[in-house]
């Protein structure tokens, strides 16, 4: 028992640390990528679908190495290596930033950005699912969920209260400094622990050759998970909405912190409940959640009831980001679990281009609202198909 007592310290900690590198990075990535839609509008005359062409571009170039990454990391155990390699581009997507001088440099930093994402995802995910304890996988992903979103809302506050303070001209200032919380990120590493297991030299099969054994709620989840995301497009939209009813560049930022704050308060409370209550109970609750805010997004006039629409979308955040993660984690082979969380992210990713591009050619072509009832219809079906679907929930209700 007290040997149990201290692993369980032990891998505590390390999803501590592995949060707080999630947080420090975050607040580096959080302070540039609200400026990005109107960085691009402002200094670039970027219209709504080119916005879109960018970040689709530049999500679904990054996700197609996370399956890469995730099958390394279970092949060669490097998850450390490949996570920090990962998060050392966040350096170069800044300087890149600062050097671009047209909307394809802006292009080739996000690409940037993003590569480093689709190298990070899943080792980084596999080590908190070795840290956790197997009861408490859902508050585990929670906890760094929340330190992840916690960075994210603090880098969003610090990008508001420098174009503040600058000005609303001071992108490449913002840009430079948020240089320094990246960096503090890499040096937490120092600390890390990663687990590894000792392997038997034999001839591994790739995973796609045994996709028909694999749980079959496993299968479903990744076909939900690439049906949401053809609806699930860009932030940068919701921001350009923000931008569109009314709100100024400065308080579009702030409107992004409430959703960041909301989403870490939420996480570690969401993430224990599915240990309750099951994953499935949370994710069909989050998807409906996330149709109603669309449809919120869509038919929106109000700059109060816009606020409240950004902390409804936290709390969809809460309910599906660390939980997906802990159902894949779950039911996934164990020598596929790195593959599998890759395998969810490039999915999501390769969705993610045609659902950016559907969603500004939409907004150009019938009206703003377009991409956001196209994003909740998708939504409410991703919901419904889990619901009568997915028979039996990885965890069912304790006592």
């Amino acid at each position: 028992m007290k040997n149990k007592d201290e692993a369980i310290k032990k891998g505590t900690r390390n999803i501590i640390l592995l949060g707080l590198i999630s947080c420090f990075a975050d607040i580096s990535s959080e302070m540039v990528y609200p400026l990005i839609p109107l960085y691009l509008t402002a200094a670039f005359g970027a219209t709504p679908a080119l916005v879109g062409i960018i970040e689709g571009i530049a999500e679904s170039i990054a996700s197609l190495l996370k399956v890469f990454s995730g099958y390394i990391s279970d092949r060669f155990q490097h998850k450390k290596a490949l996570a920090f390699t990962g998060y050392a581009t966040g350096v170069l997507y800044k300087i890149a930033l600062l050097f671009a001088g047209s909307w394809a440099g802006i292009l080739a930093a996000r690409v940037i950005d993003r590569f480093g994402k689709g190298i990070r995802t899943a080792p980084r995910d596999v080590m908190v699912s070795e840290s956790a304890d197997k009861d408490n996988m859902g508050k585990s992903f929670g906890i760094h969920k929340m330190l992840d979103m916690a960075g994210s809302a603090t880098g969003i506050l610090l990008a508001f209260l420098l174009m503040r303070s600058i000005g609303e001209n001071g992108y490449k200032t913002v840009f430079a400094l948020s240089i320094i919380p990246i960096v503090i990120a890499l040096l937490l590493f120092v600390f890390v622990h990663e687990k590894k297991e000792p392997r038997e030299a034999v001839q591994r099969e790739p995973f796609w050759k045994n996709i028909s054994k694999l749980d079959g709620r496993l299968k479903l989840y990744l076909f939900v998970t690439f049906l949401f995301t053809l609806g699930n497009s860009s932030n940068s939209f919701l921001l350009l909405r923000a931008n569109d009813i009314g709100f100024s560049d400065s308080n579009t930022i702030l409107l992004y912190f409430v959703y960041n704050v909301t989403a870490s308060l939420l996480a570690v409370p969401c993430g224990k409940l599915s240990d309750k209550i099951g994953r499935k109970t949370l994710l069909v609750g989050g998807y409906l959640t996330f149709s109603l805010v669309y449809f919120g997004f869509a038919f929106c006039n109000s700059k109060p009831l816009m606020v409240l629409i950004f902390v409804i979308y936290g709390a969809f955040t809460a309910m599906t980001a660390g939980v997906e993660r802990a159902f894949i984690a779950e039911i996934a082979p164990p020598s596929l679990k790195g593959t599998m969380l890759g395998l969810h992210s490039t999915l999501a990713g390769i969705a993610l281009l045609p659902a950016s591009v559907i969603a500004g050619l939409l907004w150009d072509g019938i009206g703003a609202f377009a991409p956001f009832v196209f994003g909740g219809v998708l939504s409410l079906a991703s919901a419904l198909i889990l619901l009568f679907k997915l028979q039996t929930p990885v965890r069912t209700a304790r006592a």
